[in-house]
């Protein structure tokens, strides 16, 4: 899934390329995919985008008076293409789910929104503000803005009675970190990942806001400049325990573990993380009972 460091480095990629150009046509090829109904996705064809933003996990393209919100879930992605093909798309099975062409300068370039695998999820909204978006709208603060202070992070866990990683991943508490970025992050402060925030001393919070400025920043770093086909694979090889289960921690040599839960899993390392207690697989637990 593109957490905070990919959309951040998608929302600057696309800036870069449709700032100031019209958009001739639109077409939405997964109609499941469109949200809203009013203003029409029509509404956007001979307006020109004015910038891109982040909210979160959320692109937000402006065009005129009116913006274009993507959320990626799970398996969404964005494809540039500096000559899209000429006959329009047609509905189907396949991955496509929004096709934008610009005009000017160059006739027929443009970027294709996709969608990967049998379960969809993709989100895409035309509004006239960004806050009509319920999602946007119950986003908590954002890790990388100048506000987000040690008091910030604290102030958000005070009165949490949930686990560390659940409240990391909770967007109403924080915006745009995923699973994989809990699991860095939590990696990086050395904490377990079922540790109570309630549970935290002042220097723990202190740890772990540290490193999620850290562990993002240098996510959005290592993204700057990458061509969009290249932003999944160096996310991948830039993280450190998350997806590599069975390697050996890059700190300590330990075996990186798992828990796996339903739809989702955990990585960690028990030296740096669990004071080397192994933490109980909840799958495999319940198969054991």
């Amino acid at each position: 899934m593109p957490e905070l460091p990919e959309v951040e480095a998608l929302a600057r990629f696309l800036a870069e390329r449709v700032a100031g150009r019209g958009v001739e046509r639109v077409y939405a090829v997964a109609v499941h995919a469109l949200k809203t109904y009013d203003p029409p996705l029509g509404a956007l064809e001979g307006g020109r985008f004015e910038g891109v933003e982040r909210h979160g996990k959320f692109l937000d393209l402006r065009v005129g008076e009116l913006h274009l919100v993507m959320h990626l879930a799970r398996a969404g992605w964005v494809r540039w293409s500096d000559r899209l093909p000429e006959v329009p798309p047609r509905p189907g099975k396949g991955p496509l789910a929004l096709r934008v062409r610009l005009a000017e300068p160059v006739d027929g370039a443009g970027f294709d929104v996709t969608e990967a695998g049998s379960q969809k999820h993709l989100a895409v909204y035309v509004v006239r503000d960004p806050q009509e978006v319920a999602g946007i709208s119950r986003l908590g603060p954002d890790p990388l803005a100048e506000g987000f202070t040690l008091e910030t992070f604290a102030g958000l866990l005070d009165g949490e009675r949930r686990q560390i990683k659940g409240v990391l991943r909770d967007q109403a508490v924080l915006a745009g970190i995923g699973n994989a970025y809990s699991d860095e992050i939590l990696h990086a402060a050395r904490m377990s990942p079922f540790k109570m925030a309630t549970a935290l001393s002042g220097e723990e919070v202190a740890r772990i806001h540290e490193a999620i400025g850290t562990t993002l920043r240098d996510a959005v770093e290592r993204s700057r400049g990458l061509a969009l086909k290249d932003l999944k694979g160096e996310k991948k090889s830039g993280l450190r325990v998350h997806g590599r289960k069975g390697e050996a921690c890059p700190v300590c040599g330990d075996t990186i573990r798992e828990v796996s839960f339903s739809d989702s899993s955990l990585q960690y390392c028990p030296t740096c993380q669990t004071g080397g207690k192994v933490l109980a697989d909840r799958r495999l637990s319940r198969l054991l009972k």
